[in-house]
């Protein structure tokens, strides 16, 4: 039976969206009329002004449903969460005007009332929001509003699954049972029961005790698919399926008639194209050319100390990487190395030359990090610690190299032994990506990879902007 909380959190969300809105507008009305010596251009009294605005607010709360502010999916992505608060609040704020333009009788007393009560309003909700979603969380931990999942299947992404859903006083998930052929689910998961088939689980757990199925793969047999599906229709339980190929799910995908009579799915590598492609570039040029200009002293007196203090060498080291299309470039950075070891040598190479290849392993499972790594030189340290040491990539930015949001720039040696490397190549590497803001060093190899095919696979343009915050964010905090 499906769980109930995500209806009571939408609920509270609407009244609390509800009661944000009115107070937003009393406080505007209050700063602009009771608080102001300033004539106002219309005598509407405070009753009548409230009255009003309350038969109005129904409608602008039936706007927060339309743009998506209360479905579940919207819950955990406080970015996103953010961009739609702004879009609803200026578009309730259209509709609060053009009401007041064609009334007979004046809603707002002055022209500052609705602007003021738009930014209050904003504020208002984002405070709300997030206070909301801390109390959601908090009631985790008293398993009140806990989604109890079964997962189906014998694919590593069960196992993925498991691992990120485990831990349910963070996720609101719990999973109550595996149904599983294979032996590594009971041999990792002990706290967790193992069903063998469909049958057994749907004997051993009480109805009404499952809110949620997954299934991470079909069975060759119909039927066993079908009891399954069924199950979940007849108990009222939310299904979801994971296709084996993930990744061929994911992106821009168009379901269209062939030839007017078969259904066929069409998948772009990404959703990149087109007038989405012009608008990253200029939105690139936008910012990159204001920031340049901003940065110019700090890149100065950069390259002057990496001149002074950073050993014999020159002060901007570049490397061969690739960009969209496998296309060759010349990364540039200020040296952060010691010359001997920044020269058109891979990693592999410098540690060998030390007489340290033991590192070599170690710098690769980190995610291309090492803490304290020996070819480092002491101001490049401290030019690493606050990312100093890109900003010349600004002018890759600049001339079309790179965007300011993407995948990590691969390097020719990695086109021949990374798997998937042709997708990631199908965009412009980026300056800053989703790996940098998910962990950066903090994450392995495998899963920045993972995180750079997400992002080729899932761009929108919002996602570039929230990206961008997020750095900021990371550059500050150093975490």
């Amino acid at each position: 039976m499906k769980n109930n909380a995500s209806f009571v959190y939408s609920f509270c969300l609407v009244i609390g969206d509800f009661l944000a809105l009115v107070a937003a507008f009393v406080a505007a009305y209050l700063l602009r009329v009771s608080f102001s010596d300033k004539a106002i251009a219309q005598p509407v009294h405070a009753t009548t002004y409230l009255g009003l605005f309350l038969a109005l607010v129904p409608f602008w709360i039936l706007i927060f449903g339309l743009i998506g502010l209360y479905n579940r999916n919207i819950y955990e992505k406080r970015f996103s969460e953010i961009g739609r608060l702004f879009m609803g609040s200026f578009v309730g704020l259209l509709f609060v005007i053009s009401v007041d333009f064609i009334s007979v009788k004046p809603i707002f007393p002055a022209k500052l009332v609705p602007i003021y009560g738009f930014l209050l309003a904003f504020l208002f909700l984002v405070i709300f929001r997030n206070i909301a979603r801390a109390i959601r969380t908090m009631l985790f931990s008293y398993n009140i509003g806990i989604s109890n999942v079964l997962i189906i299947g014998d694919t590593a992404i069960a196992e993925e699954l498991v691992n990120s859903l485990r831990h349910s006083k963070a996720t609101g998930y719990r999973v109550i049972g595996i149904i599983s052929s294979k032996h590594f689910a009971q041999k990792h998961y002990n706290d967790i029961t193992v069903f063998n088939n469909a049958d057994q689980a749907f004997r051993a757990l009480k109805p009404g005790s499952v809110h949620s199925i997954i299934q991470t793969a079909l069975y060759s047999e119909a039927d066993r698919n079908d009891q399954i599906l069924n199950y979940a229709q007849e108990h009222h339980i939310s299904f979801r399926f994971i296709p084996g190929n993930t990744e061929l799910f994911v992106g821009n995908i168009e379901v269209d008639l062939f030839r007017s009579s078969v259904p066929v799915i069409t998948i772009h590598q990404t959703p990149l194209m087109g007038w989405g492609r012009i608008v990253k570039r200029l939105f690139d040029l936008v910012v990159v050319i204001p920031i340049i200009i901003l940065l110019s002293p700090l890149m100065l007196l950069v390259a002057i100390a990496v001149k002074l203090f950073g050993g014999k060498g020159p002060v901007l080291y570049h490397h061969n990487r690739l960009t969209r299309y496998n296309r060759e470039f010349k990364l540039y950075k200020f040296r952060s190395m010691d010359s001997r070891y920044s020269t058109g040598m891979t990693p592999e190479e410098a540690f060998e030359l030390m007489g340290k290849p033991e590192l070599s392993k170690k710098y690769r499972r980190n995610g291309d990090y090492l803490k304290n790594d020996p070819r480092v030189t002491r101001v490049g340290r401290l030019l690493r610690a606050a990312s100093l040491d890109e900003l010349p990539q600004l002018f890759n930015v600049l001339k079309g190299d790179l965007s300011l949001v993407g995948p990590r720039p691969l390097i020719p040696q990695e086109l021949n032994v990374y798997e998937k490397r042709h997708a990631i190549l199908s965009v412009k590497s980026g300056l800053t990506g989703l790996a940098v803001v998910s962990g950066r060093k903090n994450i392995s190899f495998d899963e920045r990879r993972k995180l750079d095919m997400y992002y080729v696979q899932n761009w929108t343009f919002w996602n570039d902007i929230v990206i961008l915050v997020k750095t900021v964010r990371v550059l500050f905090s150093g975490s």
